[in-house]
């Protein structure tokens, strides 16, 4: 996205509602409200929200792209001190201008690594055409069930945004004509404007910048090419994917600008809790209770897996509250292969009532059972109980 007069005129802050120095949680958790609140699907036939749920997005574009930002805050520092914009008093006069090319001498991104002042003599916008854009990225989220998450699934997600005309195929002309080249800036879509010993460039008033004449606007979308509108996506989540993991589909966001590539489209992953199993990065987790007597004499006990096949683990004597048992590749799908392991951890049960001759066992083995002789021991000395 080149810098362009509406970084002047708009303040992407104040659209999102933070601070200048916000970080960048800060300014994500704004744009994810906002964007919830103002969703089209949350408010149909709400002009005024479709309207702020796109300026919201426009805002998000750029502060949540470091390097836009840095380009955004640069070029709103300069009209700020009369260095451009509006022709105001001291300024160089980009009114209206792409300030494309002058952040692209400031902080090179590949179009040249000139200083602040280099590069502004003769003309740098001769022969120059409109540059291409990729198109803004498009969200939206996606909840899965446990199981769905390890196993994968393929699913159609709504999305809302711009997207390319079905009427004249995205290129703005109505049916059956075509775009023609500008004949004031023979495509360039760009200006070039001499001030003595500087050149700056400014948007073509004939053809708004585009490089393009459209004789015959579409009726659809007016000339534009797109319109916002909702659409459905297949998406192919892949197993194994954890919950709070965001999946890139490409080229399926808003359509790009002259002659730019599509942006793409990223989905949240909200995975649902199981009521037994956990997660703990590719291995899977799992709680069974045991009694204390199969605790102090050993055991097998049968389990669940999330792969469905029930496996027996032993427990040995002896085994205390809390101890792990591993059972090998029966966890969630890796990404370079194989599986994680299914982690099993056994908790003593203990009962809150008992019967009365449970109770008279129970008395009868306490007096037997030398643990609180030896804790006295431990805490407190040798001597005691001597």
């Amino acid at each position: 996205m080149a810098p362009q007069r509406e970084w002047l005129e708009k303040n992407y802050y104040d659209v999102l509602g933070v601070a200048q120095d916000a970080s960048a949680d800060e300014i994500k958790k704004a744009y994810r409200r906002l964007a919830r609140e103002n969703h089209p699907d949350a408010n149909p036939d709400d002009g005024q929200a479709e309207r702020r749920f796109k300026e919201v997005g426009e805002a998000y574009s750029v502060l949540g792209d470091h390097s836009r930002r840095r380009e955004y805050d640069e070029i709103r520092r300069l009209g700020a001190t009369g260095f451009g914009g509006g022709g105001a008093p001291g300024g160089f006069g980009f009114d209206g201008g792409d300030l494309g090319d002058l952040l692209s001498q400031m902080f090179g991104n590949g179009r040249g690594q000139a200083g602040p002042t280099a590069g502004f003599t003769g003309s740098p916008f001769a022969g120059r055409r409109t540059q291409s854009r990729k198109g803004a990225d498009l969200r939206a989220d996606v909840h899965l069930t446990f199981e769905d998450a390890l196993a994968g699934v393929r699913t159609t997600l709504r999305v809302t945004g711009d997207g390319a005309c079905e009427t004249c195929k995205g290129n703005g002309a109505a049916p059956g004509t075509v775009p023609v080249t500008c004949g004031v800036c023979g495509g360039r879509g760009q200006i070039a404007i001499d001030q003595g010993p500087f050149s700056f460039a400014q948007p073509c008033q004939a053809c708004g910048g585009r490089g393009q004449q459209i004789p015959n606007p579409c009726g659809t979308c007016g000339g534009s090419g797109r319109v916002v509108k909702p659409r459905e996506l297949n998406v192919r989540v892949p197993a194994g994917v954890k919950d709070g993991a965001v999946i890139r589909v490409p080229g399926r966001g808003g359509p790009g600008s002259g002659g730019g590539p599509s942006g793409d489209v990223l989905v949240s992953v909200h995975v649902a809790p199981h009521p037994h199993f956990g997660r703990r990065g590719d291995d899977v987790t799992l709680e069974v209770p045991i009694s204390f007597s199969e605790a102090v004499l050993g055991t097998k006990v049968t389990v669940p897996t999330p792969s469905g096949h029930a496996r027996t683990i032993k427990v040995p004597a002896g085994t205390s509250s809390g101890r792990t048992f591993r059972i090998r590749g029966e966890g969630a799908p890796s990404r370079g292969g194989g599986h994680g392991d299914l982690l099993v951890t056994v908790k003593v049960h203990v009962p809150g009532k008992v019967g009365r001759d449970q109770k008279r066992l129970l008395q009868e083995l306490g007096e037997l059972d030398q643990t609180p002789i030896e804790r006295e021991r431990l805490l407190f000395g040798s001597d005691v109980g001597s």
